[in-house]
């Protein structure tokens, strides 16, 4: 593995641009398309609710339940195009990988708005892994004190980032849409989930 530490201040954040072989990266977009339950999740943003502008699927052992936005997410078992990925990450990492959430983007339109990935069941300093296949889009941190310290990112087909340390209590991050036409990207961040 060849993470290289990206210059982010308050902030642990790592990237491989080709951590998968293409080819395994293709083999496992074409088994993610096929194997795992896409759906619309729905999110309370003030007060309202609002489909997700992409598609997900919260996927993990029993007893990982995930919060977000006021939804609590029950785990969907784990597609065997996965297992190889997880038990990957979870050695080159050292972290128990115990869920997934999968995001598949279809086009520009999709996307995913600013936020940490800071629920309390993540821990005070998580490390999240986040893999990427299909189309590269572009991904933006921004400090939530200093908006001077900022980065965006090509996350390109068999890509990973890695973002542990205190990089979520400090920063936000964000899919933004994009006008260009591009095809459709899947991106999965693995997680633990504390008991």
């Amino acid at each position: 593995m060849s993470l290289q530490r990206l210059p982010l201040v308050d902030a642990d954040v790592s990237f491989d641009p080709h951590w998968l072989a293409e080819n395994e990266a293709e083999r496992l977009l074409r088994g993610l398309r096929e194997e795992v339950a896409w759906e619309t999740h729905h999110v309370r943003l003030f007060g309202r609710e609002h489909a997700s502008p992409r598609l997900s699927c919260w996927i993990g052992d029993p007893g990982t339940a995930y919060r977000y936005s006021g939804t609590l997410f029950e785990p969907r078992p784990w597609p065997s195009s996965l297992q190889r990925l997880r038990e990957r990450l979870s050695a080159e990492l050292d972290v128990g990988f115990n869920s997934v959430l999968a995001n598949r983007y279809r086009d520009g339109r999709d996307c995913m708005g600013w936020h940490s990935d800071s629920e309390p069941e993540l821990g005070p300093a998580p490390l999240i892994a986040s893999v990427s296949l299909g189309a590269t889009r572009r991904f933006v941190l921004k400090h939530r004190d200093r908006p001077q310290e900022k980065l965006a990112i090509d996350l390109p087909h068999g890509s990973l980032l890695v973002m542990a340390g205190a990089t979520q209590r400090h920063y936000r991050h964000a899919l933004p849409r994009t006008a260009k036409a591009v095809g459709e990207r899947i991106n999965l961040t693995f997680r633990q989930i504390l008991g």
